[in-house]
């Protein structure tokens, strides 16, 4: 499948886009997640609310494109394009006016999903374990009774993968997954061992190793990993790699812009400004951070100088160095388009 998509992606990217949808409900059938979880794909990727009922075990359920279940009655359209049934389960998307570009391959695909989870399961349908896992709201006791029902131990760390929904998965590790809903979007979401330092997919975040009664910190650090990341340069980002600055970041609130953010944007709105502060954010020195940037050491020297002016404190010594480095980091999550995804059915990129 990726390298078909690889193949398309230069002849037509109307293709590619329903390949990844495809793509997209093929992992979440391999990680095995539940019903909330499927419907909550595909209420993200047709930007409207889906439902599906089923006679046996009878249930139905709604969900919204920011993966809530609604309550109320359905909104079932009567317009044929927007719905399937094969009489026992039903789905459909609550759409007003005319279907998008793939919501006939979203419903298909979604359809075919719900069939293999009842096949596959029987009657029942998981607990949403790992939601209530990562919920910092969710008392000790039921943290610890989902991670008992999912086999995990109080006595071992773990690591947090997750990815947009239209990640690409070259590998896809034996895991524990669901989708789950975060003020970011829904995130196709892992549970690994914590020796998992890397996947085979991009974009990924993996967050800290922690113990079950950590495990929203974690959470939060894998998903401002996934932020951190930039394709292609960057496809994967290991919270470790950043120490306790994910820790900082990931206790932020959202939208919180320190004062140096617009001395940090204003320096990278030159060419050579990215580059530049990306090294000297890695490096010790200037003449390592000219020789990371791939310039001469006078060139370096020159723009350390501008970076100085423009922040107004010394960005190489001491507490200088830790507020560019915060700032720097800041500044890169405000501008992510890691969770933006590609427009599947109205030609409007929106947050995953």
């Amino acid at each position: 499948m990726q390298e078909l998509l690889g193949r398309l992606r230069a002849l037509d990217p109307g293709a590619v886009i329903s390949l990844r949808v495809i793509a997209c409900f093929d992992e979440l059938i391999v990680g095995g997640v539940n019903s909330q979880a499927l419907l909550s794909a595909a209420a993200s990727l047709t930007g409207c609310v889906v439902g599906f009922s089923i006679d046996s075990p009878a249930r139905a359920m709604r969900v919204s494109p920011q993966g809530e279940q609604l309550a109320g009655d359905a909104l079932v359209p009567s317009d044929v394009r927007l719905k399937w049934s094969d009489g026992a389960l039903s789905v459909w998307l609550e759409r007003e006016g005319d279907p998008h570009a793939n919501d006939a391959l979203i419903i298909e695909r979604l359809s075919l999903a719900l069939r293999v989870r009842y096949d596959r399961s029987g009657s029942a349908d998981p607990r949403r374990d790992l939601g209530l896992m990562v919920d910092a709201d969710v008392d000790e006791d039921r943290r610890f009774e989902a991670a008992a029902r999912q086999g995990l131990s109080q006595s071992t760390r773990y690591r947090f993968v997750v990815a947009p929904l239209f990640a690409t998965w070259r590998t896809h590790p034996a895991a524990r997954e669901d989708v789950i809903s975060t003020s970011s979007g829904p995130l196709h979401t892992l549970i690994v061992q914590q020796t998992t330092t890397t996947v085979e997919a991009e974009p990924v975040g993996i967050g800290q190793a922690a113990f079950v009664s950590d495990f929203p910190r974690a959470f939060r650090t894998a998903v401002v990993a996934l932020r951190l990341t930039q394709l292609p340069d960057t496809p994967v980002v290991l919270a470790d790699d950043y120490g306790g600055l994910l820790d900082v970041l990931a206790e932020l609130p959202a939208g919180y812009e320190p004062a140096d953010v617009p001395a940090v944007a204003s320096i990278a709105g030159h060419p050579w400004g990215p580059v530049t502060l990306d090294a000297l954010v890695r490096t010790a020195s200037v003449r390592e951070a000219a020789r990371v940037a791939g310039i001469h050491h006078s060139t370096m020297t020159t723009r350390v100088q501008l970076v100085t002016e423009t922040l107004g404190f010394e960005p190489l010594d001491g507490v200088g160095r830790l507020r560019l480095g915060l700032a720097y980091l800041l500044w890169r999550l405000h501008r992510s388009s890691t969770l933006t995804l590609p427009a599947p059915v109205d030609g409007n990129a929106r947050t995953s």
